[in-house]
C-alpha cells in the first residue's frame, strides 16, 4: 500500500507533528506499507525522517503553510500528483491555521478524498463539544462562542465524510455518533510514542525535578505551579527545582517570557525553550514528578502516555479528559482543583516526600502506557484501512 499522510511532522512547531514523527516511525515498518508520502507543511529545516529501523520508502512533499487559504488546492493538486492508495489526515480543528477561514478550508480535504474515491481516515485528535471555547484561547464572549459552536458543528460535519473518523476517547464516540447520526466513528487509543525498558524509578534528588511539558499560555499556565512548588520547598525544606519544558501556545505569544520576567525573583526555575525529539527522554527520566497545570482538556494527552512510558509519577487536575484517561487507561496520580494553588503543593507534596508512592504511581503509569504501543496503533489503522478498502470493493461488485 502506498499511504500518504497530511499531517504537520518535525521540525515544524505545528501542532501534532511530534504524534506524526513517532506514527511514521512504526508504519514505515509494517510490510504491508510499500512507500509513505508525507504530506507536510513547509519548514526551514529539514524533515526528520531518519531512523535507524530499516522500513519502507518515505518521501517528503511540503504542500501547505500555516494560515495559507491555498492549501486546501495544494493538497489537492499533491495528492493528485503522488496517486496514493490511501489517505490519513492527523488532525485537529486548528491543524491548518489559527485563521478561520483558513482553518475551514483545510478541514475541508477529507471531503475531496471523498469526491476522489480515495479511501482515507481522519485522526481528530479533540471534538469542540468538549472544548473550553475561554479556557483554550477561542474566545470567552458569550455570543461568538455560540457563532464558534456553529462553525464548529458545521465543520465537523465535513470531517465525518472521511471513510472513518477515527478518535482516542470512547466518550467522543459517543458524543459524535449521538448527535450527528453516523456510524463512521472509531476507537483506536492514542498510543504511546516509545516503550523504554522499565526504569528502576532511581532518580536525581539534588535537585528534585518537577517538570511540565507543552504549549503554554491558554488553558495550561505554569504561575500556579511555580507557587506551589515553592509551597512546598518552604513546608519540607526539599531541594526543588521547576523545570517547565516547551513553548508558548501560537495564540499566546510572550507568555513564557512574561512568567519568567514575572518570577524572577523565584529561585530554581528553569525554561528549557522547545524541546527536540531527542532530549525528550533525558527530560522525562530526570524528573521526579510530571505536572499538568491545565484549567481544561482539548482531547487525549499525548504528554500523560510518555509520562508513562517512562514511569513517572504525574499531578493532575481532576477534571475533563485527564480524568477519563485514567477511568478508562489505568493511568495513577495525584489530582488537585485547577484553580487552587494550595491544593496544586498538596499533591507535589504528596508525592516528593513519599518515595514508596511515588515509585507506585510510576509504575501503575508504565503498565498503562505499554497496553498501547504505536506499533500497535498503527496496525490498527492499517487494518481499518483494508476494511475501507474491502467494502468498497463490495460496493462497486453490487452496483455492477
Amino acid at each position: 500500500m502506498k499511504l500518504a499522510i497530511v499531517t504537520a511532522y518535525p521540525p515544524s512547531k505545528v501542532t501534532l507533528n511530534e504524534y506524526a514523527y513517532h506514527l511514521v516511525k512504526h508504519f514505515r515498518q509494517k510490510e504491508t506499507i510499500t512507500e509513505l508520502v508525507l504530506l507536510t507543511d513547509t519548514t526551514n529545516g529539514e524533515k526528520d525522517v531518519e531512523f535507524s529501523e530499516a522500513g519502507c520508502k518515505v518521501t517528503i512533499k511540503e504542500c501547505w503553510t500555516f494560515n495559507s487559504y491555498k492549501n486546501i488546492l495544494n493538497v489537492t493538486k499533491a495528492i493528485s500528483q503522488v496517486k496514493p492508495q490511501a489517505v490519513l489526515f492527523n488532525l485537529q480543528f486548528m491543524k491548518f491555521g489559527d485563521k478561520k477561514i483558513a482553518a475551514a478550508l483545510g478541514l475541508m480535504l477529507p471531503l475531496v478524498c471523498k469526491l476522489k474515491k480515495i479511501p482515507n481516515i481522519v485522526l481528530l485528535h479533540n471534538i469542540l463539544e468538549e472544548v473550553d471555547l475561554g479556557s483554550a484561547g477561542f474566545t470567552s464572549n458569550k455570543f461568538m462562542q455560540k457563532i464558534y459552536s456553529f462553525i464548529g458543528t458545521s465543520l465537523t460535519r465535513l470531517i465525518l465524510q472521511a471513510d472513518v473518523v477515527a478518535v482516542t476517547m470512547q466518550k467522543y464516540v459517543a458524543i459524535l455518533e449521538k448527535k450527528y447520526h453516523v456510524k463512521n466513528i472509531k476507537l483506536i487509543p492514542h498510543g504511546t510514542f516509545e516503550i523504554p525498558d522499565e526504569p528502576d524509578y532511581n532518580i536525581p534528588t539534588e535537585p528534585m525535578q518537577i517538570m511540565t511539558f507543552g504549549k503554554f499560555g491558554t488553558y495550561k499556565k505554569v504561575e500556579g505551579m511555580i507557587e506551589a512548588v515553592a509551597q512546598v520547598r518552604k513546608s519540607t525544606g526539599l531541594n526543588l527545582e521547576v523545570v517547565i519544558a516547551g513553548t508558548d501556545n501560537p495564540n499566546v505569544p510572550g507568555y513564557l517570557a512574561k512568567v519568567q520576567a514575572d518570577y524572577k525573583h523565584v529561585p530554581q526555575v528553569r525554561f528549557t525553550g522547545y524541546v527536540e525529539e531527542y532530549e525528550v527522554p533525558m527530560l522525562f527520566n530526570q524528573s521526579a514528578v510530571v505536572v499538568f497545570p491545565y484549567t481544561s482538556t482539548t482531547g487525549s494527552s499525548g504528554v500523560l502516555h510518555q509520562a508513562g512510558s517512562y514511569g513517572k509519577a504525574v499531578v493532575m487536575p481532576d477534571l475533563g479528559d485527564l480524568a477519563l484517561l485514567v477511568q478508562d487507561e489505568g493511568y495513577k496520580g495525584e489530582f488537585f482543583e485547577p484553580t487552587s494553588v494550595e491544593s496544586l503543593a498538596e499533591a507535589i507534596k504528596n508525592i516528593v516526600t513519599n518515595t514508596s508512592y511515588r515509585v507506585a504511581l510510576g509504575k501503575a503509569n508504565y503498565k498503562a502506557a505499554t497496553a498501547h504501543p504505536m506499533s500497535q496503533i498503527a496496525d490498527i489503522y492499517l487494518n481499518t484501512f483494508k476494511t475501507i478498502i474491502s467494502n468498497k470493493g463490495k460496493t462497486k461488485v453490487a452496483m455492477a
